[in-house]
Protein backbone atom coordinates (compact mmCIF):
# COMPACT_ATOMS: atom_id res chain seq x y z
CA UNK A 1 0.00 0.00 0.00
CA UNK A 2 1.29 3.43 -0.90
CA UNK A 3 0.24 6.47 1.08
CA UNK A 4 -0.04 8.53 -2.12
CA UNK A 5 -2.40 5.98 -3.67
CA UNK A 6 -4.59 6.16 -0.57
CA UNK A 7 -4.50 9.97 -0.69
CA UNK A 8 -3.05 10.10 2.83
CA UNK A 9 -1.28 13.28 3.83
CA UNK A 10 2.21 12.50 5.09
CA UNK A 11 5.66 14.01 5.55
CA UNK A 12 8.77 12.00 4.63
CA UNK A 13 11.64 12.36 7.11
CA UNK A 14 15.19 11.29 6.27
CA UNK A 15 18.22 10.96 8.52
CA UNK A 16 21.67 9.44 8.24
CA UNK A 17 21.26 5.84 9.37
CA UNK A 18 24.29 4.45 11.13
CA UNK A 19 22.74 2.48 14.01
CA UNK A 20 19.43 0.74 14.46
CA UNK A 21 16.78 1.96 16.86
CA UNK A 22 13.71 4.15 17.09
CA UNK A 23 15.29 6.26 19.83
CA UNK A 24 18.33 6.87 17.64
CA UNK A 25 16.07 7.91 14.76
CA UNK A 26 14.07 10.22 17.04
CA UNK A 27 17.23 11.86 18.33
CA UNK A 28 18.65 12.25 14.80
CA UNK A 29 15.46 14.01 13.71
CA UNK A 30 15.03 16.01 16.93
CA UNK A 31 11.68 14.36 17.67
CA UNK A 32 10.21 13.25 21.00
CA UNK A 33 10.63 9.52 21.63
CA UNK A 34 6.93 9.07 22.39
CA UNK A 35 5.79 9.84 18.80
CA UNK A 36 8.41 7.78 16.94
CA UNK A 37 7.30 4.17 16.57
CA UNK A 38 9.06 0.87 16.83
CA UNK A 39 7.61 -1.50 14.20
CA UNK A 40 8.02 -4.90 15.81
CA UNK A 41 7.08 -8.25 14.30
CA UNK A 42 5.77 -10.95 16.62
CA UNK A 43 4.89 -14.60 16.13
CA UNK A 44 1.58 -15.77 17.57
CA UNK A 45 0.98 -19.49 17.61
CA UNK A 46 2.71 -21.64 15.00
CA UNK A 47 2.80 -19.59 11.82
CA UNK A 48 0.85 -16.40 12.46
CA UNK A 49 2.72 -13.09 12.52
CA UNK A 50 1.64 -9.57 13.43
CA UNK A 51 2.99 -6.06 13.90
CA UNK A 52 3.06 -4.35 17.27
CA UNK A 53 3.61 -0.59 17.06
CA UNK A 54 4.78 1.20 20.18
CA UNK A 55 6.65 4.40 20.94
CA UNK A 56 10.45 4.38 21.04
CA UNK A 57 10.46 4.95 24.79
CA UNK A 58 8.33 1.89 25.65
CA UNK A 59 8.40 -1.90 25.52
CA UNK A 60 5.76 -4.44 24.47
CA UNK A 61 4.34 -6.84 27.04
CA UNK A 62 3.94 -10.15 25.22
CA UNK A 63 1.34 -11.18 27.80
CA UNK A 64 -0.79 -8.10 27.08
CA UNK A 65 -0.25 -8.45 23.32
CA UNK A 66 -1.36 -12.08 23.48
CA UNK A 67 -4.47 -11.10 25.42
CA UNK A 68 -5.25 -8.35 22.88
CA UNK A 69 -5.21 -10.81 19.99
CA UNK A 70 -6.65 -13.82 21.80
CA UNK A 71 -3.46 -15.91 21.81
CA UNK A 72 -1.77 -17.54 24.79
CA UNK A 73 1.71 -17.59 23.33
CA UNK A 74 3.28 -14.58 21.60
CA UNK A 75 6.99 -14.04 21.04
CA UNK A 76 9.22 -11.69 19.10
CA UNK A 77 9.81 -13.01 15.59
CA UNK A 78 13.32 -14.02 14.67
CA UNK A 79 15.00 -11.23 12.67
CA UNK A 80 15.28 -13.44 9.55
CA UNK A 81 11.54 -14.26 9.75
CA UNK A 82 10.65 -10.58 10.17
CA UNK A 83 12.72 -9.70 7.09
CA UNK A 84 11.36 -12.61 5.02
CA UNK A 85 7.73 -11.86 5.85
CA UNK A 86 7.85 -8.08 5.48
CA UNK A 87 10.36 -7.78 2.64
CA UNK A 88 12.24 -5.14 4.62
CA UNK A 89 15.57 -5.20 6.45
CA UNK A 90 15.74 -4.90 10.22
CA UNK A 91 15.99 -1.19 11.01
CA UNK A 92 13.52 -0.29 8.26
CA UNK A 93 10.62 -2.68 8.88
CA UNK A 94 7.18 -1.15 8.51
CA UNK A 95 3.59 -2.30 8.10
CA UNK A 96 3.34 0.26 5.27
CA UNK A 97 3.92 -1.65 2.04
CA UNK A 98 5.10 -4.86 3.69
CA UNK A 99 5.29 -7.93 1.46
CA UNK A 100 2.48 -9.57 3.45
CA UNK A 101 -0.34 -7.72 5.10
CA UNK A 102 -0.20 -8.62 8.76
CA UNK A 103 -2.54 -7.70 11.60
CA UNK A 104 -1.40 -4.52 13.35
CA UNK A 105 -1.82 -3.61 17.01
CA UNK A 106 -0.93 -0.08 18.13
CA UNK A 107 -0.24 0.61 21.77
CA UNK A 108 -3.13 2.50 23.35
CA UNK A 109 -0.99 5.18 25.06
CA UNK A 110 1.01 5.72 21.86
CA UNK A 111 -2.17 6.09 19.79
CA UNK A 112 -3.28 9.09 21.90
CA UNK A 113 -0.95 11.35 19.91
CA UNK A 114 -2.46 13.23 16.97
CA UNK A 115 0.37 12.17 14.66
CA UNK A 116 3.06 9.51 14.71
CA UNK A 117 6.33 8.83 12.90
CA UNK A 118 6.97 5.34 11.51
CA UNK A 119 9.54 3.57 9.35
CA UNK A 120 8.80 4.03 5.68
CA UNK A 121 10.38 0.77 4.56
CA UNK A 122 14.08 1.57 4.36
CA UNK A 123 16.75 2.40 6.87
CA UNK A 124 16.98 6.13 7.50
CA UNK A 125 13.56 6.95 6.02
CA UNK A 126 10.52 7.60 8.17
CA UNK A 127 7.15 9.17 7.56
CA UNK A 128 4.94 11.36 9.75
CA UNK A 129 1.19 10.91 9.38
CA UNK A 130 -1.90 11.33 11.49
CA UNK A 131 -2.62 8.53 13.91
CA UNK A 132 -6.11 8.28 12.47
CA UNK A 133 -4.69 7.69 8.97
CA UNK A 134 -2.17 5.14 10.26
CA UNK A 135 -4.96 3.19 11.96
CA UNK A 136 -7.10 3.40 8.83
CA UNK A 137 -4.46 2.35 6.30
CA UNK A 138 -3.18 -0.56 8.41
CA UNK A 139 -6.61 -1.57 9.75
CA UNK A 140 -4.96 -1.53 13.18
CA UNK A 141 -6.46 -2.46 16.50
CA UNK A 142 -5.60 -0.28 19.47
CA UNK A 143 -4.88 -2.02 22.78
CA UNK A 144 -2.86 -1.68 25.96
CA UNK A 145 0.25 -3.69 25.01
CA UNK A 146 2.76 -1.62 27.01
CA UNK A 147 4.99 -3.33 29.57
CA UNK A 148 4.81 -1.79 33.03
Amino acid sequence: MRLNELDIEHEPLVYRYDRMGARIAADALGLPHDIVLKSLVFRAGNDAFLFALISADAYVSTRKLGRAIGQKHVEAAAPRDAERITGYRIGGISPLGARRELPVVIDEATAKHASLVINAGSRGTLVRLSTRDLVRCTDADIADIRAS
